[in-house]
């Protein structure tokens, strides 16, 4: 993302994980991990979706720590349809912030396995907030956010989504009375937009 990105590995369930992490100027208020799109369609930590969230939680404050799910860039193994990913996720997790306020993000499948790492995490670590642009809500089962994170669970989606509809993430938020927030006229990746996805999230960072 920029001249200071730490570019590092990890182990992780199957073998070394891949990472970049941004620091915010001064002490940070915690740490966001941030998970990446679909693996078999090009889906890397340096997604500019996933850049965009990154700068958002530096911007705000938080250490933003992204990597590659397994079998993508140097990261080592092979697509495990979310199932690995997630483990892949809870590794970055313990090994990188094993400890205090923690952010959970994902853009796209990304979204999707975040979702899932909030469910495992939840009560067991202090989740500050939730981001998820995008939610493969079309191709995946997306878990439910429990009603203590939804206040702090930021859903934004393009209006004009043709990867993942709007209807499918709207079906998934609906039972849950969760808001989705939906940019006009964007699309699955907000092509032109992403100064406005990066302001929307910090604007939902704790002030």
């Amino acid at each position: 993302m920029n001249a200071h990105t730490e570019h590092l590995f990890q182990a992780g369930p199957s073998g070394q994980l891949e990472l970049a992490i941004d620091r915010p100027a001064g002490s940070p208020r915690g740490m966001a991990v941030i998970a990446h799109p679909h693996p078999l369609h090009g889906g890397t930590l340096t997604n500019k979706v996933v850049q965009t969230l990154a700068r958002a939680f530096v911007l705000g404050g938080w250490t933003a720590v992204r990597f590659n799910f397994r079998g993508v860039g140097a990261s080592a193994g092979v697509y495990d349809e979310g199932r690995g990913e997630l483990q892949d996720m809870l590794a970055v997790v313990q090994a990188q912030a094993p400890d205090g306020p923690l952010c959970l993000a994902g853009f796209s499948f990304g979204g999707f396995v975040a979702s899932h790492a909030v469910a495992a995490l939840q009560g067991r670590r202090d989740i500050q907030r939730v981001v998820m642009v995008g939610p493969a809500a079309s191709r995946f089962d997306v878990a439910e956010i429990q009603d203590e994170l939804r206040l702090r669970t930021l859903v934004i989606h393009g209006e004009h989504d043709d990867t993942v509809p709007l209807q499918s993430v709207m079906e998934w938020a609906r039972p849950q009375a969760l808001p989705v927030l939906v940019v006009p006229g964007g699309g699955h990746f907000f092509h032109g937009q992403l100064p406005l996805l990066r302001d929307l999230v910090l604007r939902h960072l704790p002030a």
